[in-house]
């Protein structure tokens, strides 16, 4: 890796030896090994400066270079699909696709896990500003986000901590810059517990001729810095707190979290769409993880490769900060842009107007280094393409992990089932009142999910849906979906089931999936049984995307999330976003028409590995997931796709965690309509088996044999269940003794009181 490196000659290499005593750099506290700084000595042909060091050591975190999962991650674009859809692909801030229309979309999902157990308001209030940034940073104005959040057991004294501030953070930067939040997940695992995952999704939408980059061309073109001012706040933050795991002495060593001010990332959202407007800006930059490190090393190496920075320049909250600690600054609200000479003073005016602080600091230069100066000295020379393109890449061991094969043989089917009513009975109430199946509406009523007024669909229904163009109704659908029980079982099949049921979800609404981003949330990766899963569930969702036409454009890797040495459970969060021609044809999942035809689209198999039902009972894990099919997936979809286009159904809901148990039980509960159902098959399968590629669809009264048609023309199994209506859920099936007879009735007034009580009890 570092022994060869070429040495790259400096500007000032005397100057800067001279201005750098030998003393101790500490490259391990920045989380470099020996090799790594090594390798940085021999690229400069010298010892670095402090300065040079906080720069390399943040840019080739794991955090920010991805060392570990690089070699893997290449599998997305081997893989990719060929589609002319794909505007921009991986390697910027966010992906872009196109929609129709001359409109563009771009949507990226990051993690914010780790700042979010230290400080759960600002952990998660930053990672909303900073996903909104990325996509700003794309050219597109944000119109949505999304979260995916996940914590330790729900009655446990950290979660109770943990989940107030979380969501209060979320809502409150969401909600204060104006951004509805259309939907996610909440979920609640004993693995999470001091290590929650918080995972947030960002939308926007644009013109295709108004896409921008982070790029700094043009020899002489100035480089802007605008928005907050830089504080101490987050340094080193999510560089350097995402690449360490959590222990009791890690915590004492934990750098400030960053604090946001949604009401100036407000002002930069509509300063920047002014500038953009004006064609002010060649390329642009949002300040995240890294800081100006990140901004400049960035926009420099995928420019004409120079840039000079005075870093005497960049506006302090705080004068006393040292300039390795203004480098490593994640403060929040910043962008770096920059800008032809003759438009700085327009820019500067733009941003005057907006009251956003921008304060031109340095230069593009096409010497190929990035050069800085502080106090008359120069503090930084490096060739900025090293710290972005050049550093370590490590193609860790791998191996399956040593509990694995015991816990695959653990299936559920030593487990006692339900035998008659009363005991299925039973078993519906304690999955719709659980944790992870329960309502989470004292999460999301505290989120605005219809500001501005284009939210079409939002939680609880299948995906969020916008409307982006209102004479034509051209609109976009987004779920977000993982299951960290079915990857512990099997990567591989984890991955695609959270891509399958992510696919599934949007096509549910009437929507064509184009495009997937993805959080992959992992322990350590210098545990060859982690690294193992990590690639395993890397190769799933490349191989899941491609079979199914649907690239991934981007996306978040998020390491080192144990404590100790024990790991999360592998977590790929996947998100998938699909166009509606027309909103106005969309469905929803709940039950309103009285007497209407309810059927089950797809094949049900007795598959438990990884269920609600055997966690929620018994607190099991065990087994394999369900089995994977991709191909009635994808025949799943098309026949949900046109079904509504068609007005064949009237309500769409799939089927996933829960089964169909939980589908009914929403159903009926959102459209406030009972339901009479009559059970194929023994009723504990029929009602708690997770097999994928189904969903339970209201037939519109007089298109029953149209949609035994298409199903048939499709190869998708379809079968009438029951109908809507009464104030009830009712179920008819085989009793033990053989012959068919209801088996149980549940009030809606009772399914409600269960489905509703959870989170509230446990939040207060």
């Amino acid at each position: 890796m570092g022994a060869g490196a070429p040495a790259y000659s400096g500007t000032d290499t005397v100057a800067i030896a001279a201005a750098s005593p030998e003393r101790p750099l500490p490259y391990v506290e920045l989380g470099m090994n020996d090799e790594e700084y090594q390798r940085v000595r021999n690229i400069l042909g010298r010892r670095p400066t402090s300065s040079e060091l906080a720069i390399y050591s943040v840019m080739w975190s794991e955090h920010c270079s991805y060392k570990s999962s690089k070699v893997h991650l290449r599998q997305f674009g081997d893989k990719a699909p060929k589609t002319d859809k794909l505007l921009v692909g991986m390697g910027e801030n966010a992906g872009v696709v196109d929609i129709g229309q001359g409109w563009a979309v771009t949507f990226k999902v990051e993690s914010h896990n780790h700042p979010s157990y230290v400080e759960p308001y600002q952990g998660a209030a930053t990672g909303v500003g900073g996903i909104v940034r990325d996509i700003m940073s794309m050219g597109a104005r944000p119109i949505a986000v999304m979260d995916s959040l996940r914590f330790g057991p729900a009655d446990a004294p950290d979660t109770q901590r943990v989940l107030p501030g979380v969501v209060a953070g979320i809502g409150g930067y969401g909600n204060s810059l104006g951004l509805p939040n259309i939907g996610g997940e909440t979920a609640f695992d004993a693995c999470y517990e001091q290590n929650p995952l918080v995972n947030a999704l960002c939308v926007g939408v644009m013109k295709h001729e108004d896409i921008k980059r982070a790029v700094a061309p043009g020899p002489g073109n100035k480089v802007i810095l605008f928005g907050a001012t830089t504080g101490p706040d987050g340094i080193g933050g999510a560089s350097v707190l995402a690449s360490a795991t959590f222990d009791e002495e890690s915590q004492k060593k934990r750098p400030s979290v960053q604090v946001g001010d949604p009401f100036m990332e407000k002002l930069l959202i509509e300063c920047c769409l002014e500038l953009f407007g004006e064609d002010l800006v060649v390329g642009i930059q949002d300040l995240g993880a890294a800081g100006v490190s990140c901004a400049t090393t960035e926009l420099a190496a995928a420019g004409t490769g120079g840039m000079h920075i005075d870093l005497d320049l960049v506006p302090l909250r705080d004068e006393t900060l040292l300039p390795e600690e203004i480098l490593m600054s994640e403060s929040q609200e910043r962008m770096m842009a920059v800008v032809e000479p003759g438009k700085v003073d327009r820019f500067l005016e733009i941003c005057a107007r907006w009251e956003i602080p921008a304060t031109v600091i340095g230069s593009v230069t096409d010497t190929r280094r990035l050069v800085m100066t502080w106090r008359g000295e120069t503090i930084v020379d490096i060739p900025p393409v090293t710290a972005v393109d050049e550093g370590p890449v490590y193609q860790r061991p791998l191996e399956p992990p040593q509990d694995l094969g015991a816990l695959q043989s653990d299936t559920p089917g030593r487990l006692t089932r339900p035998s008659n009513g009363d005991e299925l009975r039973r078993t519906v109430l304690w999955l719709a009142g659980s944790p992870n199946l329960a309502s989470k509406t004292w999460v999301t009523s505290q989120y605005d999910r219809y500001v501005l007024g284009n939210t079409v669909l939002a939680m609880p229904e299948n995906a969020g849906v916008v409307r982006i163009d209102d004479e034509s109704g051209l609109g976009i659908a987004l779920s977000l979906d993982g299951n960290g029980r079915y990857t512990r079982l099997d990567p591989y099949a984890g991955a695609q089931l959270a891509l399958s049921e992510a696919f599934r979800n949007v096509a549910a609404t009437g929507a064509r999936p184009l495009a997937v981003t993805n959080c992959l949330n992992f322990g350590s990766p210098e545990d060859p049984g982690v690294m193992w899963q990590f690639a395993r569930a890397v190769e799933g969702l490349a191989d899941g995307c491609q079979y199914l036409g649907i690239p991934v454009t981007g996306g978040n890797v998020s390491f080192y999330n144990q404590t100790g040495t024990t790991a999360i459970n592998p977590t790929p969060v996947v998100g998938v976003l699909g166009v509606h021609d027309d909103v106005r044809r969309r469905v929803n999942m709940s039950l309103t028409t009285d007497g209407a035809t309810i059927a089950l689209l797809g094949e049900t198999r007795e598959e438990f590995g990884g269920s609600e039902w055997a966690h929620v009972v018994y607190g099991h894990l065990g087994g394999l997931p369900p089995l994977v099919d991709l191909k009635a997936e994808a025949a799943l979809a098309s026949v949900m796709v046109s079904a509504i286009r068609d007005g064949l159904v009237t309500a769409v809901h799939d089927l996933s965690d829960g089964g169909l148990s939980q589908t009914l039980v929403e159903s009926c509960l959102r459209g406030g309509l009972g339901a009479r159902i009559t059970l194929p098959g023994d009723p504990f399968t029929a009602l708690f088996s997770e097999s994928v590629a189904r969903a339970m669809v209201v037939v519109t009264p007089g298109a029953e044999a149209r949609l035994a048609a298409l199903c048939e023309s499709a190869g998708v199994p379809v079968a009438q269940l029951g109908v809507a209506g009464g104030d009830a859920l009712t179920v008819t099936g085989r009793a033990p003794e053989g012959d068919q007879q209801e088996l149980f009735s549940i009030p809606l007034h009772e399914l409600r009181e269960a489905h509703e009580r959870m989170l509230p009890s446990y939040a207060d």
